[in-house]
């Protein structure tokens, strides 16, 4: 394999990546609302002659090069969050803007970067006649992620029927290869009262007045310790043997954290007692954690006991572009694949090939990598343009060196992996 090739392949492509993102930012595409981005996409992909462009029932779409015995499969999701404050920005998020370096444009870092340079690293693969009977390459434009991380790659695997050896994720990742993340889910406490007239409220049960103490306890498991003499033990325990037999990989990704996000209630009147309560948690988690685990976790607080609040996870069931309903329960799980795992050493070995020694690391926030290697157990790696602190933020930008670099990454890793086997 010739690497110098690779690297003035993808070179050559960087004014026709460079347009292809521009025109996919010009379409707002929040989640459920991806219809422009999945067509526009899938009209680059037979242009560029791949051999198979697909649009599921869900709305994702899929683009096939090759016709190889393993399926390696390379995922962007193409919805974006919304623009928010559009005073914030200094140009246009959709009309965005180019210089000799950067793109700028809601997506461009998070994630419609990964997209182009995925598309094609598939498009050198096939220039340079990499292509043969070892592997099949699958592009996926995967839509709702922004809302429900991973519930894509459920429908895809379940009903889609379409399961890769392994899967590149092409968020951003700043340069580096990723080969983990902390997981997620969204908790739920509800707590009753007993609502009175708010001139005599001894007559009353007051429900926020127990959430009050409810959410102390909940503080006290993101900034306590883990000693012996702590009743509510910290989050923090999780990275000592003691209390987890995945440590080594807790440390590696980072403690997990909770934080109340949302607060609600009802109550007659403005003059009266509240008679419930419910607030919503964001739960990270770090390896050797389980939605069983974290919701046992709340459900033992001693004050959640103490006034009998019901503890649950929120639930997903919102329409995709096309009109399909998956529901889901909101839990995203934790994965992490080994750093001698043989798709580890490949994604290594490609960019060592290209670039020189690459830095190995996880993201800090959550990928379709929930459901690909969380839920499924296929192996996933990370390595996509753009940088994490650019997602969700207002003046988003991307690097054209950076789209570049992927797709080269991109185009020599099926080959790297397959000689490895």
């Amino acid at each position: 394999m010739d690497f110098n090739k690779i690297k003035e392949a993808a070179q050559n492509y960087e004014a026709d990546m460079t347009k292809f993102l521009r025109d996919i930012v010009k379409f707002p595409g929040e989640s459920s609302d991806e219809e422009a981005h999945v067509n526009r996409i899938a009209e680059e992909m037979n242009k560029l002659g791949f051999d198979k462009v697909e649009i599921d029932p869900m709305g994702n779409v899929l683009g096939y090069m090759g016709t190889g015995e393993t399926l390696i499969g390379y995922d962007a999701h193409i919805d974006t969050v919304g623009v928010g404050n559009l005073d914030n920005w200094e140009f246009d998020p959709y009309e965005g803007f180019e210089s000799d370096m950067e793109i700028g444009g809601r997506g461009t870092s998070d994630q419609l970067g990964g997209i182009v340079s995925a598309v094609y690293g598939a498009k050198i693969m096939k220039d340079l006649g990499m292509l043969n009977d070892k592997y099949t390459v699958l592009v996926t434009g995967t839509v709702q992620e922004e809302d429900c991380d991973g519930l894509c790659w459920q429908y895809i695997v379940n009903e889609d029927k379409v399961r890769p050896e392994f899967v590149v994720s092409t968020e951003p990742t700043d340069g580096g290869i990723y080969r983990g993340q902390r997981g997620r889910m969204e908790i739920r406490i509800d707590v009753d009262g007993v609502s009175c007239h708010g001139s005599a409220p001894e007559r009353g049960d007051n429900a926020i007045y127990k959430m009050a103490d409810i959410l102390q306890d909940v503080r006290s498991l993101n900034e306590n310790d883990a000693e012996d003499k702590t009743e509510i033990k910290g989050l923090v325990k999780m990275l000592d043997e003691k209390f987890n037999k995945e440590w080594q990989e807790a440390r590696f990704l980072g403690r997990g954290t909770v934080t109340t996000s949302e607060i609600f209630f009802s109550s007659p009147s403005r003059c009266a007692v509240a008679d419930s309560c419910s607030v919503s948690l964001d739960r990270r988690m770090t390896a050797g954690e389980t939605w069983e685990s974290c919701l046992d976790e709340i459900r033992a607080l001693p004050n959640v006991k103490k006034y009998g609040a019901r503890v649950s996870m929120y639930e997903y069931a919102r329409p995709s572009w096309k009109g399909l309903t998956y529901p889901t329960e909101c839990y995203f799980p934790t994965w992490v694949i080994p750093e001698d795992h043989d798709v580890t050493k490949a994604m290594a070995d490609a960019f060592e090939g290209l670039y020189g020694e690459p830095r190995i690391d996880k993201w800090t926030f959550s990928t379709n990598g929930v459901s690909i290697m969380g839920r499924f157990g296929i192996p996933c790696i990370g390595f996509g343009p753009g940088h994490e602190d650019q997602a969700h933020a207002p003046n988003e930008k991307t690097w054209k060196a950076e789209l570049v670099t992927c797709a080269a990454v991109y185009a020599a890793l099926p080959t790297v992996y397959c000689e490895k086997k």
